[in-house]
């Protein structure tokens, strides 16, 4: 840990910042997870239905992206990120006491379908609002209130803490106590918001515009006002479609751990734990490989290699049922199982290489926008991003209800890598584009 890294953390100006940021992906993280296993583990007993409420799940988790990202984008350029910081937070308690009271009630079998789960899915939605507005501010903030020799030791800190309060989530979720989670979401809310009220004060930069509610116009607004930057416009529909793969995956994953490989729910758990930790070593490796330069020049292979090792994740599979248990396997079961170890290399192989593809394809939404847009370039990268993840989840639901089987949609999502591959080609040619065009100007 460098020096600069040891000052920031004891900073007024980045310290709650960052503690409100890692509070924050840890509830999401722990409540989502929860909720997930719970009714795909202990309401439904079928693939078809686990399938389809996955999907639904994920589309209601993403839809507020679509519908309020420009919103949210306007407000962080244009109003204090520090006041909005705390007024999203003080609205996360009521969603949380709203997400476990419908923990409680499916727990008790108290109206499961009529009412513990239409409340846990309204409280899924809510914490897509939050994040929808949290989101912008997260990539914008920072410069605020760091010097320009903090900003990268700042952003790393705040990758880092958010790389482990997801795995912490992640594991808590899997593993606690269905009761314990419900107390524990309100718990972190609570403090959540408490140590938000330190963040200091961050009003806007450049000049303030008058707001555009009308959501619709907005948002059509500020993606046409973002595409024009060739690199901006192929990182955001490379990104797009990498989380349409994404959304398919997540979706495909928790009803195939389930009736597939027989794997109980604390494994479904660290399936997750592996993936997330994939994702922190592609971050960690292409930015080795790049040596702090942005650039697209090894996406396109990057995204290549994600889809052979989802190919090779489908062929485990297909091995993996020719000799399926007979009953759901615990961590320590699942780990004596003949090829569980490559299933989960596997799994580490799809999670680096997608990690090494979309790391760099964020940074260059931060270093080809303008600081005073900075938010509203996130923004309409969350709007196109949650539409391509929509599509995602309602194309993975139609195929659950057109009775296709978990494992064959993962020969899909192998597919889908090739368009990747070409989209983050493209972008590789407009960033050389872009480099001959600067060169010939300051030539």
């Amino acid at each position: 840990m460098t020096t600069t890294t040891t000052h920031l953390l004891g900073t007024r100006r980045f310290l709650p910042l960052f503690c409100t940021q890692l509070l924050n992906a840890f509830n999401d993280n722990l409540y989502k997870t929860a909720m997930v296993l719970f009714v795909v583990y202990q309401v439904y007993n079928n693939e078809e239905t686990e399938g389809t409420f996955s999907a639904v799940a994920s589309g209601l988790f993403i839809l507020p992206f679509f519908l309020l990202s420009a919103l949210a984008g306007q407000l962080a350029d244009m109003r204090d990120k520090a006041r909005i910081i705390r007024m999203v937070k003080a609205c996360e308690i009521g969603l949380m006491l709203l997400g476990a009271t419908g923990l409680v009630l499916a727990w008790r079998g108290i109206g499961t379908h009529s009412l513990a789960i239409p409340l846990l899915l309204l409280a899924l939605f809510l914490t897509g609002v939050q994040s929808t507005f949290l989101g912008p501010i997260k990539y914008a903030i920072l410069p605020q209130h760091l010097k320009r020799d903090e900003v990268l030791a700042g952003t790393g800190l705040v990758e880092a803490g958010t790389y482990i309060a997801i795995l912490a989530g992640t594991i808590l979720g899997g593993f606690l106590p269905i009761e314990i989670a419900a107390i524990g979401i309100i718990g972190t809310s609570l403090v959540g918001y408490m140590v938000s009220r330190q963040i200091p004060a961050a009003p806007p930069l450049g000049e303030v515009e008058k707001l555009d509610w009308h959501i619709l116009r907005a948002s059509v607004a500020l993606v046409r006002n973002t595409m024009h930057n060739r690199e901006i416009y192929y990182a955001i529909l490379a990104i797009s479609f990498f989380w349409t793969i994404g959304a398919v995956l997540f979706i495909q994953f928790p009803p195939l751990a389930k009736n597939v490989l027989m794997a109980s729910k604390e494994v479904a758990s660290l399936f997750l734990v592996v993936f997330s930790v994939g994702v922190a070593i592609g971050s960690v490796s292409i930015n080795a490989l790049l040596k702090g330069q942005v650039s697209a020049r090894y996406a396109p292979q990057s995204v290549i290699a994600m889809g052979f090792f989802v190919i090779a994740f489908y062929v485990v599979c297909l091995f993996w049922e020719a000799d399926q248990p007979t009953q759901l396997l615990g961590i320590m079961e699942f780990l004596g199982w003949p090829m569980a170890s490559v299933l989960l290399l596997c799994l580490l192989g799809i999670a680096i290489a997608g990690g090494m593809f979309v790391v760099p394809l964020y940074a260059f939404l931060t270093t080809r926008a303008r600081p005073d847009q900075a938010a509203r370039v996130i923004a309409a990268n969350n709007i196109v991003n949650s539409g391509a993840m929509v599509g995602g989840s309602v194309l993975a639901m139609g195929l659950s209800m057109a009775g296709v089987e978990i494992t064959e949609q993962l020969l899909m999502t192998a597919g889908m890598c090739l368009v990747s591959a070409w989209l983050g080609r493209r972008l590789l040619v407009a960033e050389r584009e872009a480099a001959d065009a600067l060169a010939a100007t300051t030539g």
